[in-house]
């Protein structure tokens, strides 16, 4: 069986430290969709590491680490990457493994992505610029690399082949990016990438599951990011949601076993798109400070609002989240009241569904109202020892979501994770 664990969120819900701490029982912890703009968080003997495209299992010595088909890989950002982190974690080579069915990003994929978004003027979407919407574009229009193409004979003639046409793309935008500055790092890369565990991931997995290995689907973004599924046309350009762990890995949809979901005490969104419980005044500004609301991969501020139940049980019902995990509940420690959006006023109708378009509808956030806490939640070591009303708290949301909470993040230590169930 493989067990899944992603964001319900538009990410940063902390899924980087949830799969450290739930790896020391897994086998093998796989990344299967997503690409460098993934910035998951974990603390080493005190010391913040951000992984972008290594599994966070990686510092699990027992475990071994895949990346997946479904992920899209920047080769310059992976080598940079294992050299941040083979000093902390020496052995980390023999464990880490790549599908050579996962694609590749250019030079000329980032190039893309940069006049793309600079063309849209006040419309961005806000990508990462990272290249990865425009590799997404390559792998459907059956144009991409893959990693297994390094190992080709006609590697480069592949490669020149697709370079082109993204130079003939290149020519409808007045925006010029100097793409060839990023040429020979790439080919530098590429040749390191060589050197790497690469595998033919589907028959990888299988084959350890089936001689008994437990595996753990790392999923990035979140699931209101879904391609099919999330706020369109602000999103990303994979599936975030459980299923996406199917195609992302080549596993059968009954192999799926545990659905671990993570979702933040408050809401957060980085970059533009719709976003209804956002609070634009002191408040939202006092959750930014209180839960150090920065992008671990692009540094920028993230846009704060109260915990979304309506956004959120969609994407329970979408992922069939088994196990809610709920982090940053010590970031709620000096807010009284705390809300929780429960309905929407949408064209004049109160509703508990998420409509199509967030976009062109005004969204009216219905809250219910809690009272906040007297005792620091990060002091607590036990979930017995936690405020009564912030238990309360949590049936409701248990209630609302029609699912039970297993974890509760009261910190960012790796220890500070409550058992709830």
């Amino acid at each position: 069986m493989i067990d899944v664990l992603l964001g319900l969120q538009w990410g940063d819900e902390g899924k980087g430290k949830i799969v450290d701490y739930l790896a020391e029982s897994y086998d093998i912890i796989a990344r299967f969709q997503g690409g460098p703009n993934a910035g998951h968080t974990l603390y080493l003997d005190g010391n913040k590491v951000v992984l972008h495209t290594i599994p966070s299992g990686i510092f699990q010595k027992h475990c071994m680490n895949l990346i997946g088909n479904g992920v899209v890989i920047d080769p310059v950002t992976l080598q940079n990457e294992i050299k941040k982190v083979q000093p902390l974690c020496a052995d980390m080579l023999d464990r880490l493994f790549v599908s050579q069915r996962a694609h590749l990003i250019l030079p000329t994929h980032r190039a893309l992505d940069a006049a793309s978004e600079a063309s849209k003027g006040d419309d961005k979407i806000g990508s990462t610029l990272k290249g990865i919407g425009p590799a997404y574009m390559d792998k459907t229009g059956r144009n991409g690399l893959r990693v297994g193409d390094i190992l080709s004979k006609n590697f480069k003639e592949k490669y020149d082949k697709l370079t082109q046409k993204h130079l003939a793309m290149l020519r409808q935008y007045d925006h010029v990016v100097d793409w060839q500055q990023w040429e020979q790092p790439f080919f530098e890369a590429v040749e390191f990438m060589r050197t790497l565990q690469i595998v033919n991931g589907e028959y990888w997995l299988d084959n350890h599951m089936n001689n008994g290995k437990k595996v753990l689907a790392e999923g990035a973004q979140g699931s209101m990011l879904d391609i099919d599924f999330g706020t369109y046309p602000f999103v990303t350009s994979s599936n975030t949601i459980a299923s996406g762990v199917c195609n992302g890995l080549g596993v059968a949809p009954s192999q799926v076993g545990e659905v671990y979901g993570i979702t933040k005490a408050y809401c957060t969104r980085v970059g533009g798109g719709p976003f209804p419980t956002e609070l634009l005044d002191e408040t939202g500004e006092a959750l930014r400070a209180a839960g150090s609301e920065f992008g671990a991969t692009t540094g920028r501020p993230r846009r704060c609002g109260w915990i979304d139940l309506v956004a959120l049980r969609y994407a329970v019902m979408l992922s069939g989240v088994t196990k809610l995990i709920i982090t940053k509940a010590d970031v709620l420690d000096n807010f009284n009241p705390i809300k929780a959006a429960v309905s929407y006023i949408v064209d004049g109708k109160e509703t508990k569904e998420l409509p199509f378009d967030l976009c062109d509808k005004d969204i009216v956030p219905v809250y219910e109202s809690f009272a906040g806490w007297d005792k620091p939640i990060a002091l607590c070591t036990a979930y017995s020892e936690l405020p009564q009303v912030f238990k309360d708290y949590c049936r409701f949301v248990e209630d609302y979501l029609q699912t039970k909470i297993g974890f509760i993040s009261n910190g960012t230590g790796r220890n500070q994770l409550l058992i709830v169930s």
